[in-house]
């Protein structure tokens, strides 16, 4: 009886490693990703789901609302980080790396911003799973999931990973300290021939 981060399925722009504006949709292959995971999340026998409402989390909360008959609640505090006017623009066009820049893009959240954020989304998260009696799956983006990681989770074995696989697992104990289960496991792609390419952008 643990929390599950998931990342969502993968859409056409991080494909492409763009920067994506809040309204981008999975691709059929980001469907199919989320299809895979949801069934492997039904065996896990989760009792509620909480997600980020962006289109792209919200459709991979919908394919694993359908495996376990439990209807997704939405918070805005799990999107992911907001790169403003950055937003449509190829990730490998600016001379910089725009995903770990500290100060707000224009229209945008700056580092400190966004990490405060993921502070609250997490509180909320825990606060959620203190109220259920069972599993919590919450379905979020690379960025969000990769900040829990680096500074609210103790990993022991584990390391952060530099991405975070499209519809990973990553999966932590209810209680403090919360101790890392599984860090970036996509273990339900493996033989699917979704498993993403590894050029693929993880956040933004």
């Amino acid at each position: 009886m643990t929390i599950i981060f998931v990342r969502h399925g993968e859409t056409a722009l991080n494909a492409s490693r763009t920067l994506q504006p809040a309204d981008t949709p999975l691709s059929e292959r980001g469907i199919g990703q989320a299809r895979h995971a949801a069934a492997r999340l039904r065996a896990l026998k989760p009792v509620a789901i909480v997600s980020s409402d962006m289109p792209r989390a919200l459709r991979t909360a919908q394919e694993i609302a359908r495996e376990t008959g439990l209807d997704p609640t939405l918070t805005q505090l799990l999107h992911e980080r907001n790169f403003g006017d950055l937003r449509g623009q190829p990730h490998d066009a600016f001379g910089f790396d725009p995903i770990a820049m500290l100060q707000a893009p224009p229209n945008g959240e700056s580092m400190a911003e966004f990490t405060e954020r993921c502070r609250q989304a997490f509180e909320h998260v825990v606060g959620l799973r203190g109220k259920l009696d069972g599993t919590l799956v919450v379905v979020t983006h690379g960025l969000v999931i990769h900040t829990i990681l680096s500074n609210w989770i103790e990993l022991g074995d584990f390391v952060v990973p530099e991405r975070i696989a499209n519809t990973a697992f990553s999966e932590c104990t209810p209680n403090t300290p919360h101790q890392a289960v599984r860090v970036n496991c996509a273990a339900h792609l493996e033989g699917s021939g979704l498993a993403e390419p590894s050029r693929s952008l993880s956040g933004g």
